[in-house]
C-alpha cells in the first residue's frame, strides 16, 4: 500500500489539500450547526419537557427558573397589602411575553412564604433559547428591572441556578485559541524529541486532520444532532492523536534511515525506508485507531443522542488520523524527510533513562508492582464516593449577591431543591389533587400549582425537595415524585431532576453489557495481535485501574474541591456531571491501550529474536529492551496528549473542564505509573506464561488461508520486519 501511495504522490496530496481547505472554509458554519440539545428518547421526563416546550413556549422543563427573593425588615411581614401589591407588580413586570411565573401574591403560590412571614420567593420562567445560555435574551432586562425596585425599603435580589452557574450571559467561543496553545506546547515537546526540523511534521499532519474531521462532522450534522462539545474534542483531542500517530511513524522512519544501506540519497533507499517504517509502525498506528474505535463504540450504542454524537465524532478523530498517517505522512517523509532532518544526528533507539528504570523494575519486580499498585489503588479509592448529577446549587453559591440571596432562601426554610424544581404535567381536572399529593411526600419542601399554568387541558405543578436533587436524599425524593406521576393517568414528571434520573438510567442501565462488549472485542484484537491470552487480560485489568484512578482524581479535585480553586479558579461542584464518567471511559480506555500495545509489541519482538537465537531466559532482556526503546516515545506521546487536554481544560465550560481533567490525569498516570512501572514489573513476574496461547484459540483467532495458526518462532526476512510482524 505504501509503495502505491509513493507512486501516486500528487493525487494523494491533492486529495488531502482539498479536504483540508474545504474543512477549514466550512468550519465556522459547521460549528453553527452544532446542537445544545440533550434529549432522552422514550423517557417520561423527555416527554414531559417536550410537552412543556410545545404548550408553554420553551418555558421551564429542563431549564431551571430564575428566583426573586426579598426579606422585609424586622417588624414587617409580606402579608401587608403594600408589600403584596408591590411584589405582584414587580413579578408581572419581570415576566417576559410568553413566560410564566408564580408568587405568593397569586393563587397557588402559598408555599412561597417563609414561616416567619418575612421572606418570599418568586419563580420566573422566561422563554428559553436553544443554546448554552437559554435566558440570554430576557435576563438583562429582568436584572435592570429588579435593581430599580425597593420593597418595604429593602432591595430585591435575583438568583437561581442559571445566575449562580455563570450561564446567564456570554456566548461560547470557538476552540481556536486553545488549539494554538496546545499546538505550541506540542511543538516544544516535538522539538526536544527530534531536535531537528522533523518536529514540524506531526504538527502538519494535525493541521490536515482537524479541518478534515470537521468536514466529516458537518456531514453527520445533516443526519442527526451533534453536540456543541464535539468542536472542542475534534480540535484538541484530534490535535493530540494526530501528533501521536505521526510521532510513532516518524520515529520509526528515522531508525530505518540510519540502518546500513538505507541512509544514502538514492531514491530507492529513501523509498524502502519509508515502506519499512509504515509497514511496521503503520500497523501499530492502525491497531491503535482500531482500539480507540472499539472503546468509543460504548458511546455509539447508548440510547442518548448527545453521547452518540460524541461517539461518532470520537470515531472520526482516530480514523482520519490513521488515514493521514499511512498516506500523506509517507509522501511527506519521502519528499521532505531528509531535508527537514537537520541538523542530522545519530539516533539512539535505546533511552538510558528508561533502560535504568527497566533495570530497576526487573530486578525488584515485586516491590515495584506493590508500590505502583498501591499508588493506583490510592488514587482510585475516592471513586467510591463518586456522586453523579448536576452540580449542587449550594456549591455554586460561592460569593456575591446572588449567592447570598440563595443562602438566605435556604436558611428561610424553602429547601435547597427550590433552585431546580420538578415540573409535573397533569390533566387540568387533577391539578389540585396532584398538588396535594406531592406536597405531602416525605422530603418535599414545597409545591405550587398556579391556576394560570394551564393550557390545552393540562396543568403544571412545580414541586421541589428539601435536600439538593443531586444528593442521595434529594434523588430519593425525586424518585418518589416520579413514581406518583407514573401512577397517575395522564401525568408526566419533567424538569432537571427528573431528567437526571432518566439520564443515569439511560447511560448506566446497560453498563455491564457495554463494558463486557468492549472488553471482549478488545481482548480478541489484542490476543490476535500479541499471540497471548495473559497479556490482553493484564492490559484490560490495568486499563480499568488507570481509568478508576482518573475518576478518583476528578472526585478529589471537582467533587471534593481539593485543587479546583487553585487549578481552575472554579469552586468545587459537589457532583460529577452524569455523562462525564462514560465519556472518559470511552476515550481513555482506547488512548491508554495504545501505549500498552506500543510497549508489548516491542517486548514481543525482542522475545522472538532471543528465542530464535536459542536463548531460554528471554523475559528480563525482552522487558528491558522493550521499555528502553518505547519509554521515551510513550512519555513524549502522552505528554503531547496531556498538553492537548490541559488546553481543553481552559475552555470556559465547567463540564468540559471536568472531562479534560479526567483525561489529562488518566493519560499521565497511565504513561508513567502503569506503563512505565507496573506493566514491566508484572511482565517480569509472569515470566514465560506471558506468551501462553492455546492452540485451539490460535486456530480460532489467527488462522488465515495458507498459514498455520500460532506465532512464528523465527524472524522472517520479509520487508515488514520484526516490529510489523509482532504488531
Amino acid at each position: 500500500m505504501t509503495r502505491w501511495v509513493l507512486s501516486h504522490r500528487l493525487p494523494v496530496v491533492l486529495v488531502w489539500v482539498v479536504l483540508t481547505l474545504a474543512g477549514g472554509a466550512l468550519s465556522s458554519s459547521t460549528i453553527s450547526k452544532l446542537s445544545f440539545e440533550s434529549r432522552l428518547p422514550d423517557k417520561p421526563s423527555q416527554a414531559a419537557n417536550d410537552a412543556l416546550a410545545r404548550k408553554f413556549s420553551q418555558t421551564g422543563g429542563k431549564n431551571a427558573p430564575l428566583l426573586l427573593v426579598v426579606t422585609v425588615p424586622d417588624g414587617a411581614t409580606v402579608d401587608s397589602a403594600d408589600v403584596r401589591t408591590q411584589w405582584s407588580d414587580l413579578i408581572a413586570k419581570v415576566t417576559p411575553q410568553g413566560g410564566r411565573s408564580v408568587s405568593y401574591a397569586g393563587p397557588g403560590g402559598e408555599a412561597l412564604v417563609s414561616a416567619d412571614k418575612r421572606t418570599t420567593v418568586a419563580l420566573v420562567y422566561p422563554p428559553a433559547e436553544r443554546s448554552s445560555v437559554p435566558y440570554a435574551q430576557s435576563l438583562p432586562g429582568i436584572k435592570a428591572e429588579v435593581e430599580q425596585v425597593r420593597i418595604a425599603g429593602v432591595p430585591v435580589e435575583l438568583t437561581g441556578q442559571p445566575v449562580l452557574s455563570g450561564r446567564d450571559s456570554g456566548a461560547q467561543r470557538s476552540p481556536i485559541l486553545e488549539t494554538l496553545v496546545g499546538a505550541l506546547g506540542a511543538l516544544v515537546v516535538l522539538g526536544l524529541v527530534f531536535a531537528s526540523g522533523l518536529a514540524i511534521v506531526p504538527l502538519l499532519m494535525a493541521l490536515v486532520a482537524i479541518p478534515t474531521t470537521f468536514l466529516l462532522v458537518r456531514g453527520i450534522t445533516g443526519l442527526t444532532d451533534v453536540s456543541f462539545i464535539v468542536q472542542y474534542l475534534v480540535a484538541l483531542i484530534g490535535l493530540g492523536i494526530a501528533i501521536d500517530y505521526a510521532l510513532l511513524i516518524v520515529t520509526r522512519w528515522r531508525e530505518e534511515r540510519q540502518k546500513p544501506g538505507s541512509d544514502g540519497p538514492d531514491p530507492q533507499a529513501r523509498r524502502e525506508a519509508v515502506v519499512r517504517a509504515v509497514a511496521s509502525a503503520g500497523r501499530a498506528v492502525a491497531l491503535s485507531g482500531a482500539t480507540v474505535a472499539i472503546s468509543l463504540a460504548a458511546l455509539v450504542v447508548l440510547p442518548v443522542p448527545f453521547l452518540r454524537s460524541v461517539g461518532y465524532a470520537g470515531l472520526l478523530i482516530p480514523l482520519v488520523s490513521v488515514a493521514i498517517a499511512i498516506t500523506l505522512l509517507p509522501v511527506m517523509l519521502y519528499a521532505w524527510g531528509d531535508k527537514l532532518d537537520r541538523p542530522r544526528r545519530a539516533h539512539r533507539p535505546d533511552s538510558k533513562l528508561w533502560s535504568r528504570i527497566a533495570g530497576v523494575t526487573t530486578r525488584r519486580p515485586v516491590l515495584c508492582a506493590v508500590l505502583s499498585g498501591a499508588v493506583l489503588l490510592g488514587l482510585a479509592a475516592p471513586v467510591l464516593a463518586l456522586r453523579l448529577g448536576q452540580p449542587a446549587t449550594v456549591t455554586l453559591a460561592q460569593g456575591g449577591r446572588p449567592a447570598a440571596a440563595y443562602q438566605r432562601i435556604v436558611e428561610a426554610g424553602f429547601g435547597e431543591g427550590i433552585a431546580r424544581p420538578l415540573e409535573v404535567i397533569v390533566d387540568q381536572s387533577g391539578g389540585e389533587a396532584m398538588h396535594t399529593a406531592l406536597a405531602g411526600l416525605e422530603g418535599v419542601a414545597g409545591s405550587v400549582a398556579p391556576a394560570d399554568w394551564a393550557r390545552g387541558g393540562q396543568r403544571i405543578v412545580d414541586v421541589w425537595t428539601k435536600a439538593d436533587p443531586s444528593s442521595s436524599a434529594g434523588r430519593s425524593t425525586v424518585t418518589k415524585v416520579m413514581d406518583v406521576a407514573k401512577d397517575t393517568p395522564g401525568a408526566l414528571a419533567g424538569g432537571g431532576p427528573a431528567t437526571d434520573v432518566d439520564f443515569i438510567d439511560a447511560v448506566y442501565g446497560s453498563l455491564g453489557l457495554i463494558l463486557l462488549f468492549v472488553a471482549l472485542l478488545t481482548f480478541v484484537v489484542l490476543a490476535r495481535t500479541l499471540r497471548s491470552v495473559v497479556l490482553p487480560v493484564k492490559a484490560l485489568i490495568l486499563n480499568a485501574l488507570s481509568t478508576c484512578a482518573a475518576y478518583g482524581v476528578v472526585v478529589l479535585v471537582w467533587q471534593k474541591g481539593y485543587g479546583s480553586e487553585a487549578l481552575f479558579n472554579t469552586p468545587a461542584i459537589g457532583a460529577v456531571t452524569i455523562w462525564i464518567p462514560m465519556a472518559v471511559f470511552a476515550f481513555l480506555f482506547g488512548l491508554s491501550m495504545d501505549y500498552e500495545v506500543f510497549i508489548l509489541h516491542r517486548i514481543r519482538e525482542t522475545h522472538l529474536e532471543l528465542s530464535a537465537e536459542g536463548e531460554h531466559d528471554t523475559v528480563v532482556p525482552s522487558v528491558v529492551t522493550g521499555i528502553s526503546r518505547t519509554g521515551r516515545l510513550v512519555t513524549s506521546a502522552a505528554f503531547v496528549l496531556f498538553l492537548a487536554f490541559v488546553a481543553l481544560a481552559s475552555i470556559p465550560i465547567t463540564d468540559v473542564k471536568v472531562f479534560a481533567t479526567a483525561l489529562a490525569a488518566g493519560i499521565i498516570i497511565d504513561a508513567t505509573v502503569v506503563r512505565g512501572l507496573l506493566t514491566p514489573a508484572l511482565v517480569t513476574l509472569l515470566g514465560r506464561s506471558n506468551w501462553w496461547f492455546p492452540r485451539s484459540l490460535g486456530r480460532l483467532l489467527v488462522t488465515t488461508p495458507g498459514r498455520a495458526p500460532g506465532p512464528r518462532t523465527r524472524p522472517a526476512d520479509d520487508a515488514v520486519g520484526q516490529e510489523g510482524r509482532a504488531v
